[in-house]
């Protein structure tokens, strides 16, 4: 218990923590001040205390889902509240630059998504089972950041915000061709057809979202109009008048941006537009924490916007408009949170207690990274002329308007339930 007395002693001086170790002794840690957490812990051996000490997010993680770290007082997202927010992303916090060791080395050589392997990755995470996601995602089934416009206040309504959000920044025309580069379960894709028309090509590396995509889209009948396909993007073929790519992009990996970017322009018509929706970071380049890399997303990395915006000057296209969405993702994590607390029974019953302790800690750990870290979510939208689209943002919020009535509907829906 030395070294993680040592640690915790250092930077825990906002909200309280009391730790009580294998032996029943009891240590406190900061102090209770309004507005943050009061959680107390139980290590239940006397190896986890190192462990945490030498490694805090591998070590922590993996004793709360063995059981090893019990929370006695709060719950999982408000001990990860507390310790993120001490090693919060401020100029005056000294504790986080004291403390903050990436191994970048690493984290390169795990991002390195080769084809074979990258399906590999997505399915570790993706192709879990389908009545998981079921029990927190919205109708759509989006699994992404929502956008909670002024006024709306349910998951339901946010992620229905975000769909007309990104239809709108798209300028849809008649007769477009759209391709949906990691498609998902193939909500935007059914989303953009039934209110625009458009022919869309979703793409995933996911054979359980491939399933679902398809066999949804026929039931709402849509198959002749919305396709997917299982490939990987860099073998899509063809030119398309419209990219639309939603939390894809943190799985391309950093050694294989550039590839992403040319494939982009290569696949997109002369007038084409694409947007790109994707967390990032304020803060610079970093490296996915160990716990998350083995135990959620293999692979995955959310990229410095410094590291996003040279390789998209490499390949020869516009940013025409860049948003950058702050908070919108704490809020929708917290909503999925708070779903799977509810839903806590069946969901371990599909799995079970370990699996809904590994997932919960995940949820809280993604939200700590939006409201004391550094991430942040954006949407860069791409053309390869400069004159494809109006001067002006003024066409994206004329053309929400015309979705806003929808919008309004699902919030009034959602808190009638």
């Amino acid at each position: 218990m030395f070294l993680l007395d040592r640690l915790f002693r250092k930077f825990i001086q906002l909200g309280e923590l009391v730790v009580t170790d294998a032996r029943g002794k009891q240590y406190r840690y900061g102090s209770r001040q309004a507005g943050r957490p009061d959680v107390a812990i139980r290590l239940t051996d006397s190896a986890t205390p190192r462990k945490m000490a030498l490694n805090l997010a591998l070590g922590a993680g993996e004793a709360f889902m063995d059981g090893r770290l019990v929370i006695e007082r709060g719950d999982v997202r408000n001990l990860v509240d507390l310790v993120t927010y001490n090693l919060r992303w401020e100029r005056s916090n000294t504790a986080r630059f004291a403390l903050w060791r990436q191994a970048a080395v690493a984290a390169w050589i795990d991002q390195r998504n080769f084809e074979r392997r990258a399906k590999r990755n997505v399915a570790h995470h993706y192709d879990l089972d389908d009545r998981l996601y079921d029990l927190f995602l919205d109708p759509h089934r989006q699994y992404s950041c929502a956008y909670w416009a002024p006024g709306v206040e349910t998951l339901e309504a946010a992620q229905e915000a975000k769909l007309a959000h990104i239809a709108a920044k798209l300028d849809l025309k008649p007769g477009c061709r759209v391709l949906d580069i990691g498609c998902g379960w193939g909500g935007l894709a059914r989303y953009l057809h039934r209110h625009t028309g458009a022919a869309v090509l979703g793409v995933t590396l996911s054979e359980e979202q491939l399933k679902y995509a398809r066999a949804e889209t026929a039931r709402q009948g849509m198959a002749e109009h919305v396709k997917f396909e299982l490939v990987d993007y860099r073998r899509v073929e063809g030119q398309f008048d419209r990219i639309v790519s939603v939390g894809m992009f943190e799985h391309v990996g950093l050694p294989n941006y550039r590839t992403y970017f040319e494939t982009i322009e290569r696949l997109l018509a002369p007038d084409g537009v694409a947007l790109v929706h994707t967390i990032a970071r304020a803060d610079g380049p970093g490296a996915t924490d160990p716990w998350t890399a083995k135990y959620i997303f293999p692979g995955g990395y959310s990229p410095a916007v410094s590291q996003i915006i040279p390789h998209i000057e490499k390949s020869w296209m516009w940013i025409t408009d860049m948003e950058v969405l702050r908070l919108h993702y704490a809020h929708t994590i917290d909503a999925w949170y708070d779903r799977c607390v509810a839903r806590r029974a069946e969901i371990e019953a599909l799995y079970d207690a370990r699996f809904f302790r590994m997932w919960t800690f995940y949820l809280a750990a993604a939200r700590a990274a939006f409201i004391n870290d550094g991430h942040m979510n954006v949407q860069i939208q791409l053309a390869k002329k400069r004159d494809v689209l109006p001067l002006t943002r003024d066409y994206i919020a004329e053309i929400e308007k015309g979705f806003a009535p929808q919008v309004a509907a699902l919030g009034r829906t959602a808190a009638a339930r």
